[in-house]
């Protein structure tokens, strides 16, 4: 049903702008506002190479993984109405989600394209990891989607445990400190796995470095996120309405 999920995000970005003079370019302008307070107030960090590109980078990714993460655990519960009124499968309202991250993702790709070329980042074929990378992390989202979603249907408080994490986790990720170091900091750097998605974008850009070991990371990740929600929906997909 890959038409009705499409639609159905192509016009919730819409209405969500369009009382708005900009539209959804507002999405562009949230995106560099917060990378460039970061890059205004912390630019003076000598100890991070080529910081402006590295909070750029780390900021989009971070924005991203943040954003669907959130947004996922309430998703059949903000569809409620959607799901014990239609026969669509659950399957719609997590693709409809992953293609409005997307888009949102599309317009702060822009601002963050901006930055790296307006700081003097040199453009290299090690870019394609990057892109890479991103499209991995594209793969990710249906699959994180449903997990917590499921997760979410069934334990409600789960949307403030999650919301809380990720509040601290941008201070626990490499988002503009860097690693991996001494102590517990560089333990949170080696066990965080928000860690390796941010490398597998930024390293090839920043340090035209393929990193290898973070792709397979980050790939085993994946592909465990991918099991789990097939489970999930195999076993609770007919269960969900009497959840919410």
């Amino acid at each position: 049903m890959r038409n009705v999920w499409m639609a159905l995000a192509h016009e919730d970005i819409g209405d969500q702008h369009k009382r708005t003079t900009l539209g959804p370019v507002w999405l562009l302008i949230n995106y560099l506002a917060y990378a460039g307070t970061f890059v205004v107030i912390f630019g003076d960090n000598r100890s991070v190479p080529h910081f402006a590109a590295y909070v750029a980078t780390g900021l989009f990714v971070w924005l991203y993984l943040m954003e669907v993460l959130t947004q996922s655990v309430t998703l059949f519960t903000r569809e409620e109405s959607f799901i014990k009124g239609t026969t669509l499968p659950l399957t719609v309202y997590v693709m409809r989600m992953t293609m409005q991250s997307v888009i949102r993702a599309g317009y702060a790709l822009v601002g963050c394209l901006a930055i790296l070329l307006l700081v003097g980042t040199s453009v290299t074929v090690d870019w394609i990891w990057s892109g890479l990378a991103l499209c991995l992390i594209v793969v990710a989202t249906p699959a994180a989607i449903l997990v917590l979603a499921v997760a979410g249907a069934f334990f409600p408080d789960l949307g403030f445990i999650v919301q809380n994490l990720m509040r601290i986790g941008m201070f626990l990720t490499p988002v503009f400190w860097t690693g991996p170091g001494h102590g517990i900091r560089g333990e949170f750097y080696r066990w965080n796995p928000f860690t390796y998605f941010l490398e597998i974008v930024r390293l090839p850009v920043i340090n035209a470095e393929v990193p290898i070991a973070a792709f397979g990371i980050c790939a085993t990740i994946i592909l465990l996120l991918w099991v789990l929600a097939a489970l999930l929906l195999g076993g609770y997909r007919k269960k969900i309405v009497f959840a919410l």
